[in-house]
């Protein structure tokens, strides 16, 4: 028989019994004895049209689209927020927001979720008639841009993650048994960026030969400012105007915004208004304090780590994850999110067995590079106690590390992980199933 043919007799025969299915539901009368005419009376009573999405009493507003009041999924943070100090510890000088990734659909963070650390800072209230970015140093013409004429200029729109170097993180609340994906992965999202390259503007410009870093700074009240390589700018750096299809927000670095993708958030400098050339890099109040590892004994090796630059394959399994909890037996599909500072990713496996077996979940379309991948994995729950776990591996062919690899890699145990902040803590996260159905933190 013809493929097709028999594929349409199996939708016809489905079909056929979907029908006689309703037709069945129909003719059988409800529990409370109510009749097929006043069940479509009632039915129609409950019928809601023009429904606006702010609650009773409250004023809708047209010009600006709001979300179902029921939608209440949001950000947590704000002054006090969950962020590491020195030693493992959660500071206070935190001003910033976790992203509540478990309930992100697709890739795609909305930008009013998107996470963002501004260190203690105030995001500037900046006029984008009167801001301009000024290009200096090694060049062979200085300039500076106004916003308009950056918008005169051919651009494009990429989608690309950024994460801060402290997601994933292992100590803190990160470790406790119930912290949810918000918490543990919360410091990482993903948007559609809309801009001009940065290599085009240098361009213009002229780099002169030996310019080798570029220092970006920020128009906000401290002057942040960050080095990158030359090599990354002239690659895939994005000097961002737009997110998500609308003006970048004051949060996320209005009016202006460097995207590097792949690196550590910090390099995506907010509020962008300098760039100047170099032969050598700067060494900031940030690269020679907050970004880099000099404590005596955070390493076995006693060594400090400065210029740690690109995100390594990371993963997490978003639903079930901590927090949540399954009500029933049965199909249960395993969904999170993937992603590498390296590229596109290549593989993405799940364990329902604490790591004992791996098999391959589907990565489910776009598959971006540096951008979140969303992947399912088909998983049916019998009511045992289960560990879910899930791992990456990314098109260079770094593959996620366990805690214990990670450890290996930083010259530290596990159990050292469980109470230090090191950053890019990338390490596989187990959620424990309980037989109730109860999911939590496994690290």
């Amino acid at each position: 028989m013809n493929p097709k043919q028999s594929e349409r007799r199996r939708f016809l025969k489905g079909g056929a019994a979907l029908a006689g299915l309703a037709a069945g539901a129909i003719a059988i009368p409800s529990a409370s004895g109510q009749s097929l005419q006043d069940a479509i009376t009632q039915a129609a009573a409950q019928t809601y049209e023009g429904t606006p999405g702010p609650a009773p009493g409250q004023q809708f507003d047209p010009i600006y689209g709001v979300r179902s009041r029921y939608e209440t999924s949001g950000r947590i943070g704000g002054i006090g927020a969950f962020h590491h100090g020195p030693n493992g510890e959660f500071s206070r000088r935190f001003l910033g927001a976790l992203t509540p990734i478990q309930d992100v659909m697709g890739i795609i963070t909305p930008a009013a979720l998107h996470y963002y650390d501004s260190h203690g800072y105030i995001p500037p209230d900046i006029d984008p008639t009167q801001h301009r970015l000024l290009i200096h140093g090694m060049v062979d013409r200085p300039m500076i841009f106004t916003l308009e004429e950056l918008k005169r200029l051919p651009a494009i729109t990429r989608t690309h993650f950024i994460e801060c170097n402290a997601n994933g993180a292992t100590s803190g609340y990160g470790s406790e048994s119930e912290a949810t994906p918000q918490i543990t992965h919360g410091l990482t999202s993903c948007s559609i960026w809309t801009g001009v390259q940065l290599s085009r503007v240098l361009d213009m410009v002229g780099v002169k030969k030996g310019a080798s870093w570029i220092l970006a700074e920020s128009a906000e009240g401290t002057r942040f400012s960050k080095g990158i390589p030359m090599e990354k700018a002239m690659d895939d750096c994005l000097l961002a105007y737009g997110q998500n299809g609308e003006a970048v927000r004051p949060e996320q670095g209005y009016p202006l915004r460097l995207i590097s993708p792949g690196y550590e958030g910090i390099y995506n400098v907010k509020w962008l208004s300098r760039l100047e050339l170099a032969d050598s890099p700067a060494i900031t109040e940030r690269e020679l304090y907050y970004n880099t590892t000099v404590e005596q004994g955070r390493y076995a090796d006693n060594k400090s780590r400065w210029f740690r630059f690109e995100m390594g394959a990371n993963s997490v399994i978003t639903r079930p994850a901590g927090g949540q909890r399954l009500e029933s037996h049965g199909f249960c599909e395993v969904t999170g999110l993937a992603w590498s500072g390296a590229g596109a990713i290549r593989r993405v496996e799940v364990s329902t067995d604490n790591g004992r077996t791996w098999k391959d979940a589907e990565l489910q379309g776009p598959v971006l590079p540096k951008a979140h991948t969303r992947f399912g994995f088909a998983w049916n729950w019998g009511g045992e106690e289960a560990v879910l776990m899930s791992r990456s591996t990314d098109e260079r062919g770094q593959v996620q590390p366990s805690l214990v690899e990670l450890g290996k890699i930083w010259d530290v145990d596990a159990n050292y992980l469980r109470t230090h902040m090191v950053g890019h803590a990338n390490a596989i996260r187990p959620w424990k199933v309980t037989a109730n159905g109860s999911v939590y933190n496994a690290i």
